[in-house]
């Protein structure tokens, strides 16, 4: 027990200190994937086959751990699980098979960028899997509805802005062609809504968990996605000149 509690501190001290350095370096080195994709990256592997990979501990770390939690058993933790593994039940499944009908679905994708996003999934499943079943306790909290319901909305909102972004970038590319200017929805607001769409919901994850772990979580996709929205943003502008709507922010509708 004590083994355990000093690897979930540890564990949840990293999940702090990684996200400062991660948002300075992708400020000026973007992870050679998608429109940065480059050589010099070592060997690669298809897309689809990349991210099965690289999510899939959010899966099967979760339902391994889950259980052996003090507090599985109850309702509260196993309502609160839900919406984590479905998340990554479209992203480690439904994403992939959406990739494989692109024309390009074999376009390599860095074997170590991979990894480095493996050993995250491992380190954050531990972390919001035992921070949920068991170092938190729900019982007795008399304002767990009122968080869970307006995270569960927050969360809700978020995943379907994410799952419709990523359609239709998706169809964009399976068109064939080369990148295509993305329009409609939230293309008319921001770069990056599948970016936004993805922040949001992991702040509506830590607001149903209100934990450290579920806060850590949502700061570090904070960290990874907006300097890539960024960096997406800057390749837009210079891909298309022009033609790109100047009222379009990155990520942050009418702000950044």
């Amino acid at each position: 027990m004590g083994s355990d509690q000093a690897l979930f501190r540890n564990s949840l001290l990293a999940l702090y200190l990684i996200g400062p350095p991660t948002a300075v370096a992708l400020r000026f080195l973007q992870a050679p994937y998608g429109k940065h994709n480059r050589p010099g990256w070592g060997p690669t592997m298809s897309a689809p086959l990349a991210w099965f990979l690289m999510e899939s501990p959010t899966l099967w770390l979760t339902l391994l751990l889950f259980p052996f939690g003090d507090h599985s058993s109850e309702p509260k933790p196993i309502l609160l699980i839900s919406p984590f593994l479905l998340h990554y039940l479209h992203r480690t499944c439904l994403y992939p098979i959406r990739l494989l009908r692109q024309r390009n679905s074999a376009a390599g994708f860095p074997v170590a960028v991979a990894l480095m996003a493996f050993g995250f999934n491992v380190l954050n499943s531990y972390l919001q899997t035992r921070s949920v079943s068991h170092y938190k306790s729900y019982e007795g909290d008399g304002w767990f509805w009122w968080r869970f319901s307006v995270g569960a909305v927050v969360f809700a909102t978020g995943m379907g802005v994410n799952i419709w972004s990523d359609g239709v970038l998706v169809g964009l590319k399976r068109a064939g062609g080369g990148y295509k200017l993305p329009t409609g929805g939230w293309f008319e607001l921001v770069s990056c809504p599948n970016y936004l769409g993805e922040v949001v919901e992991w702040l509506g994850w830590a607001v149903m968990c209100w934990s450290w772990a579920g806060l850590g979580f949502f700061l570090y996709t904070c960290a990874n996605l907006v300097p890539r929205a960024r960096a997406n943003h800057t390749w837009y502008l210079n891909k298309f000149g022009e033609d790109y709507p100047t009222t379009r922010k990155a990520i942050i509708p009418f702000l950044y």
